[in-house]
Protein backbone atom coordinates (compact mmCIF):
# COMPACT_ATOMS: atom_id res chain seq x y z
CA UNK A 1 0.00 0.00 0.00
CA UNK A 2 2.72 2.23 0.88
CA UNK A 3 4.78 1.26 -2.38
CA UNK A 4 1.46 2.24 -4.53
CA UNK A 5 1.32 5.41 -2.92
CA UNK A 6 4.91 6.22 -3.49
CA UNK A 7 4.91 5.36 -6.82
CA UNK A 8 1.63 7.29 -7.29
CA UNK A 9 3.09 10.23 -5.94
CA UNK A 10 6.16 10.38 -7.90
CA UNK A 11 4.64 9.46 -10.97
CA UNK A 12 2.08 12.89 -10.43
CA UNK A 13 5.23 14.77 -9.02
CA UNK A 14 7.39 13.53 -12.27
CA UNK A 15 3.88 14.70 -14.32
CA UNK A 16 3.70 17.58 -12.89
CA UNK A 17 7.52 19.24 -13.50
CA UNK A 18 7.03 18.04 -16.92
CA UNK A 19 3.83 20.31 -17.23
CA UNK A 20 5.25 22.86 -15.30
CA UNK A 21 8.85 22.84 -17.99
CA UNK A 22 6.83 23.10 -21.26
CA UNK A 23 4.84 25.52 -19.94
CA UNK A 24 8.07 27.82 -19.25
CA UNK A 25 9.28 26.69 -22.39
CA UNK A 26 5.85 28.02 -23.72
CA UNK A 27 6.60 31.45 -22.44
CA UNK A 28 9.81 31.56 -22.93
CA UNK A 29 10.36 30.65 -26.39
CA UNK A 30 8.75 33.61 -28.07
CA UNK A 31 10.77 35.90 -26.26
CA UNK A 32 14.28 34.01 -27.17
CA UNK A 33 12.82 33.64 -31.09
CA UNK A 34 12.95 37.63 -30.81
CA UNK A 35 16.55 37.59 -29.34
CA UNK A 36 17.57 34.87 -32.31
CA UNK A 37 16.36 37.11 -34.99
CA UNK A 38 17.55 40.14 -33.60
CA UNK A 39 21.14 39.03 -33.78
CA UNK A 40 20.69 37.58 -37.01
CA UNK A 41 20.99 38.85 -40.56
CA UNK A 42 18.33 40.51 -41.18
CA UNK A 43 18.23 39.40 -44.80
CA UNK A 44 19.05 35.60 -44.45
CA UNK A 45 16.72 35.67 -41.45
CA UNK A 46 13.89 36.47 -44.32
CA UNK A 47 14.93 33.06 -45.66
CA UNK A 48 12.95 31.18 -42.54
CA UNK A 49 14.10 28.29 -40.78
CA UNK A 50 15.46 30.18 -37.46
CA UNK A 51 13.82 28.27 -34.46
CA UNK A 52 16.73 28.01 -31.99
CA UNK A 53 19.90 29.76 -32.40
CA UNK A 54 21.56 32.62 -34.84
CA UNK A 55 22.40 31.15 -38.82
CA UNK A 56 24.56 34.18 -39.23
CA UNK A 57 25.33 36.10 -36.42
CA UNK A 58 25.85 40.03 -36.32
CA UNK A 59 24.97 43.23 -34.54
CA UNK A 60 23.87 44.97 -37.32
CA UNK A 61 20.71 45.13 -36.11
CA UNK A 62 21.62 46.97 -32.72
CA UNK A 63 24.32 49.20 -34.31
CA UNK A 64 21.35 50.13 -36.65
CA UNK A 65 19.06 50.76 -34.39
CA UNK A 66 21.76 53.30 -31.88
CA UNK A 67 23.33 55.07 -34.85
CA UNK A 68 20.45 57.84 -34.42
CA UNK A 69 21.78 60.37 -32.39
CA UNK A 70 17.99 60.76 -30.88
CA UNK A 71 18.02 57.49 -29.03
CA UNK A 72 20.45 58.64 -26.63
CA UNK A 73 18.48 60.92 -25.66
CA UNK A 74 15.08 58.93 -25.47
CA UNK A 75 16.77 56.53 -23.10
CA UNK A 76 18.02 59.52 -20.69
CA UNK A 77 14.64 60.84 -21.02
CA UNK A 78 12.96 57.32 -20.15
CA UNK A 79 15.18 56.47 -17.49
CA UNK A 80 14.53 60.31 -15.81
CA UNK A 81 11.15 59.11 -15.97
CA UNK A 82 10.99 55.74 -14.92
CA UNK A 83 13.14 56.67 -11.45
CA UNK A 84 11.51 60.22 -10.55
CA UNK A 85 8.20 58.66 -11.88
CA UNK A 86 8.05 55.92 -9.99
CA UNK A 87 9.32 57.68 -6.61
CA UNK A 88 6.91 60.45 -6.57
CA UNK A 89 4.42 58.12 -7.43
CA UNK A 90 4.89 55.74 -4.31
CA UNK A 91 5.62 58.70 -1.97
CA UNK A 92 2.12 60.41 -3.33
CA UNK A 93 0.22 57.31 -2.97
CA UNK A 94 1.97 56.03 0.51
CA UNK A 95 0.94 59.36 2.02
CA UNK A 96 -2.31 59.83 1.03
CA UNK A 97 -3.09 55.66 1.98
CA UNK A 98 -1.34 56.34 5.39
CA UNK A 99 -3.53 59.31 5.85
CA UNK A 100 -6.74 57.48 4.83
CA UNK A 101 -5.51 54.82 7.13
CA UNK A 102 -5.36 56.52 10.55
CA UNK A 103 -8.61 56.59 12.09
CA UNK A 104 -8.42 59.72 13.99
CA UNK A 105 -8.25 61.30 10.62
CA UNK A 106 -11.42 63.72 10.33
CA UNK A 107 -12.98 62.91 6.92
CA UNK A 108 -11.10 60.05 6.22
CA UNK A 109 -14.42 57.93 4.82
CA UNK A 110 -15.72 60.95 2.70
CA UNK A 111 -12.32 61.63 1.23
CA UNK A 112 -11.81 57.67 0.20
CA UNK A 113 -15.55 57.77 -0.81
CA UNK A 114 -14.74 60.82 -3.37
CA UNK A 115 -11.52 59.34 -4.09
CA UNK A 116 -13.51 56.35 -5.49
CA UNK A 117 -16.08 58.14 -7.13
CA UNK A 118 -13.83 60.19 -9.18
CA UNK A 119 -12.14 57.64 -10.05
CA UNK A 120 -15.10 55.90 -12.44
CA UNK A 121 -15.41 58.85 -14.38
CA UNK A 122 -13.26 59.05 -17.42
CA UNK A 123 -13.38 62.43 -19.84
CA UNK A 124 -11.87 61.02 -22.50
CA UNK A 125 -8.26 61.93 -24.04
CA UNK A 126 -10.23 65.68 -25.68
CA UNK A 127 -10.83 66.68 -22.82
CA UNK A 128 -7.90 65.70 -20.89
CA UNK A 129 -5.80 67.21 -23.84
CA UNK A 130 -7.13 70.38 -23.23
CA UNK A 131 -6.85 70.22 -19.50
CA UNK A 132 -3.22 69.55 -20.01
CA UNK A 133 -3.20 72.36 -22.58
CA UNK A 134 -4.21 75.13 -19.84
CA UNK A 135 -2.00 73.51 -16.94
CA UNK A 136 1.06 74.15 -19.37
CA UNK A 137 1.63 70.18 -19.39
CA UNK A 138 1.90 70.03 -23.26
CA UNK A 139 5.80 69.27 -24.23
CA UNK A 140 6.62 69.62 -20.92
CA UNK A 141 8.21 66.83 -19.29
CA UNK A 142 6.10 66.38 -16.11
CA UNK A 143 3.45 65.52 -17.93
CA UNK A 144 5.11 62.27 -17.86
CA UNK A 145 4.82 62.03 -14.43
CA UNK A 146 2.46 64.35 -12.74
CA UNK A 147 -0.91 62.70 -14.17
CA UNK A 148 0.11 59.08 -13.37
CA UNK A 149 0.80 60.18 -9.61
CA UNK A 150 -3.23 59.55 -8.81
CA UNK A 151 -4.33 55.91 -8.34
CA UNK A 152 -7.27 54.57 -6.18
CA UNK A 153 -6.53 51.24 -6.84
CA UNK A 154 -3.12 50.89 -5.17
CA UNK A 155 -3.87 53.57 -2.24
CA UNK A 156 -6.36 51.41 -1.39
CA UNK A 157 -4.20 48.35 -1.38
CA UNK A 158 -1.25 50.65 0.87
CA UNK A 159 -4.04 51.65 3.25
CA UNK A 160 -5.34 48.07 3.84
CA UNK A 161 -1.44 47.13 4.29
CA UNK A 162 -1.09 50.32 6.86
CA UNK A 163 -4.26 49.21 8.77
CA UNK A 164 -3.15 45.74 9.20
CA UNK A 165 0.40 47.18 10.98
CA UNK A 166 -0.16 46.83 14.67
CA UNK A 167 -1.28 50.67 16.08
CA UNK A 168 0.67 49.93 19.71
CA UNK A 169 3.51 50.15 17.14
CA UNK A 170 2.72 53.70 16.47
CA UNK A 171 1.68 54.46 20.36
CA UNK A 172 5.03 53.67 21.41
CA UNK A 173 6.46 55.76 18.34
CA UNK A 174 4.41 58.53 19.87
CA UNK A 175 5.65 57.89 23.32
CA UNK A 176 9.31 58.46 22.44
CA UNK A 177 8.40 61.78 20.59
CA UNK A 178 8.17 61.04 16.96
CA UNK A 179 5.83 62.83 14.98
CA UNK A 180 3.41 61.57 12.28
CA UNK A 181 6.23 62.30 9.34
CA UNK A 182 8.88 60.50 11.38
CA UNK A 183 6.37 57.84 12.35
CA UNK A 184 5.45 57.32 8.30
CA UNK A 185 9.22 57.37 7.44
CA UNK A 186 10.83 54.92 10.24
CA UNK A 187 7.97 53.00 10.87
CA UNK A 188 5.39 52.21 8.32
CA UNK A 189 7.82 52.30 5.10
CA UNK A 190 10.45 49.94 6.53
CA UNK A 191 7.34 47.72 7.34
CA UNK A 192 5.39 48.07 3.87
CA UNK A 193 8.52 47.00 1.50
CA UNK A 194 7.15 44.33 -0.25
CA UNK A 195 3.76 46.13 -0.90
CA UNK A 196 5.38 49.17 -2.27
CA UNK A 197 8.07 47.45 -3.97
CA UNK A 198 5.24 45.35 -5.63
CA UNK A 199 4.01 49.03 -6.60
CA UNK A 200 6.92 50.05 -8.25
CA UNK A 201 7.76 46.95 -10.15
CA UNK A 202 4.48 48.29 -11.64
CA UNK A 203 5.09 51.92 -12.02
CA UNK A 204 8.14 51.40 -13.54
CA UNK A 205 7.24 49.13 -16.39
CA UNK A 206 4.17 51.78 -16.95
CA UNK A 207 6.76 54.40 -17.36
CA UNK A 208 9.10 52.40 -19.29
CA UNK A 209 6.71 50.82 -22.03
CA UNK A 210 4.59 53.76 -22.18
CA UNK A 211 4.52 55.34 -25.90
CA UNK A 212 1.29 56.88 -25.65
CA UNK A 213 1.80 60.49 -23.60
CA UNK A 214 5.00 60.95 -25.84
CA UNK A 215 2.93 60.43 -29.09
CA UNK A 216 0.28 62.72 -28.93
CA UNK A 217 1.02 64.97 -25.84
CA UNK A 218 4.83 65.79 -27.13
CA UNK A 219 5.73 66.90 -30.18
CA UNK A 220 9.19 68.48 -29.11
CA UNK A 221 11.58 65.27 -30.29
CA UNK A 222 14.14 65.81 -27.56
CA UNK A 223 11.36 65.12 -25.31
CA UNK A 224 10.00 62.28 -26.35
CA UNK A 225 11.24 58.95 -24.45
CA UNK A 226 12.60 55.69 -26.30
CA UNK A 227 9.18 53.84 -26.65
CA UNK A 228 7.43 56.96 -28.54
CA UNK A 229 10.95 56.91 -30.48
CA UNK A 230 11.15 53.45 -31.41
CA UNK A 231 7.63 53.01 -32.34
CA UNK A 232 8.31 56.07 -34.96
CA UNK A 233 11.67 54.69 -35.84
CA UNK A 234 9.31 51.34 -36.59
CA UNK A 235 6.77 53.41 -38.86
CA UNK A 236 10.07 54.69 -40.84
CA UNK A 237 11.03 51.48 -42.07
CA UNK A 238 8.14 49.93 -42.41
CA UNK A 239 8.25 48.18 -46.19
CA UNK A 240 4.82 48.06 -46.36
CA UNK A 241 4.20 52.34 -46.22
CA UNK A 242 7.46 52.40 -48.85
CA UNK A 243 7.81 52.97 -52.52
CA UNK A 244 9.73 51.10 -54.14
CA UNK A 245 12.16 53.39 -54.89
CA UNK A 246 12.53 53.73 -51.36
CA UNK A 247 12.91 50.34 -50.48
CA UNK A 248 15.57 49.87 -53.12
CA UNK A 249 17.06 52.50 -51.44
CA UNK A 250 17.08 50.85 -47.93
CA UNK A 251 18.44 48.05 -49.10
CA UNK A 252 21.41 49.15 -50.63
CA UNK A 253 22.18 51.41 -47.59
CA UNK A 254 21.22 48.49 -44.97
CA UNK A 255 22.54 45.34 -46.76
CA UNK A 256 22.17 43.37 -43.74
CA UNK A 257 19.17 44.87 -41.79
CA UNK A 258 15.22 44.45 -42.79
CA UNK A 259 12.70 46.66 -40.64
CA UNK A 260 11.30 43.02 -39.51
CA UNK A 261 14.96 42.46 -37.87
CA UNK A 262 14.72 46.18 -36.66
CA UNK A 263 11.39 45.24 -34.76
CA UNK A 264 13.14 42.33 -32.72
CA UNK A 265 15.83 44.39 -32.20
CA UNK A 266 13.61 47.41 -30.58
CA UNK A 267 11.56 45.16 -28.18
CA UNK A 268 14.70 43.26 -27.55
CA UNK A 269 15.86 46.82 -26.54
CA UNK A 270 12.74 48.15 -24.57
CA UNK A 271 12.76 44.36 -22.93
CA UNK A 272 16.35 44.32 -21.13
CA UNK A 273 16.11 47.22 -19.08
CA UNK A 274 12.94 45.75 -16.92
CA UNK A 275 14.42 42.61 -17.33
CA UNK A 276 16.98 43.71 -14.90
CA UNK A 277 15.19 45.81 -12.73
CA UNK A 278 13.30 42.40 -11.92
CA UNK A 279 15.32 40.35 -10.02
CA UNK A 280 16.34 42.87 -7.20
CA UNK A 281 12.29 43.31 -6.39
CA UNK A 282 11.19 39.83 -6.71
CA UNK A 283 11.30 38.74 -2.68
CA UNK A 284 9.50 41.51 -2.45
CA UNK A 285 7.04 40.72 -5.56
CA UNK A 286 6.04 37.38 -4.57
CA UNK A 287 5.15 38.62 -1.19
CA UNK A 288 3.50 41.61 -2.23
CA UNK A 289 1.04 40.29 -4.93
CA UNK A 290 -0.22 38.08 -2.12
CA UNK A 291 -1.74 40.72 0.25
CA UNK A 292 -5.31 40.52 0.33
CA UNK A 293 -5.62 37.33 -1.17
CA UNK A 294 -5.33 35.52 2.28
CA UNK A 295 -7.28 37.04 5.40
CA UNK A 296 -5.36 36.46 8.66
Amino acid sequence: MVKNKTLGYRVGNTINYIAVFLLCAMMLYPFWYLLVLSFNDGVDAMKGGLYFWPRKFTLENFKTAFENEEIVDAFIISILRTVIGTVLTLFARAGVAYALSRRRFWGRQALSFFFYFTGLIGGGMIPSYILYRQLGLLNNFWIYILPGMYSFFDMVMLRTYFQGIPDSMEEAACIDGCGSLRTFFQIYIPLSKPILATLALFAAVGHWNDWFVGMFYITDRSLQPAATLLQRLISQVDLTKMSNQQIDAYMQNQPQTTPEALRMTFVIVMTIPILCVYPFLQKYFVKGVMIGAVKA
